[in-house]
């Protein structure tokens, strides 16, 4: 043995587990209302796989009317925040984002809120 040292082979495996949200409910439908009168919903934004501290940013989509104005009828508000922590047990907390709309022109459209991390993920 003292003429051949002892090798030792390790085997290491992994997963990469990349972070990601989702949301309850995955999609918002807004109920008609007269002209400025706000309406809103709330959804869950449920952090997964984040090891670190993280803030979401929101882009909200702005429409182009028939006459050219431009405008962004939708608002939302992080009600305690819009960090990604991670909690002691390794999870990371919930959030809840208000949505809301109010236009005092008529519209209706279909488009999509962004949120994405620092490392826009």
């Amino acid at each position: 043995l003292k003429d051949k040292p002892p090798h030792y082979k390790i085997r290491l495996s992994g997963t990469v587990k990349s972070p990601k949200i989702s949301f309850d409910p995955p999609f918002v439908v807004l109920m008609p209302v007269p002209l400025d009168v706000k309406t809103e919903a709330v959804i869950s934004i449920t952090p997964q796989d984040y090891l670190r501290q993280s803030r979401l940013q929101v882009t909200l989509p702005e429409l182009e009317l028939e006459d050219g104005d431009r405008i962004c009828p939708l608002t939302v508000q992080f009600t305690e925040g819009q960090d990604i922590v991670l909690s002691s047990d390794g999870t990371n907390k919930e959030l809840l984002c208000h949505i809301s709309f109010r236009s005092s022109r008529p519209l209706s459209f279909l488009r999509n809120i962004f949120f994405t991390d620092e490392e826009q993920n």
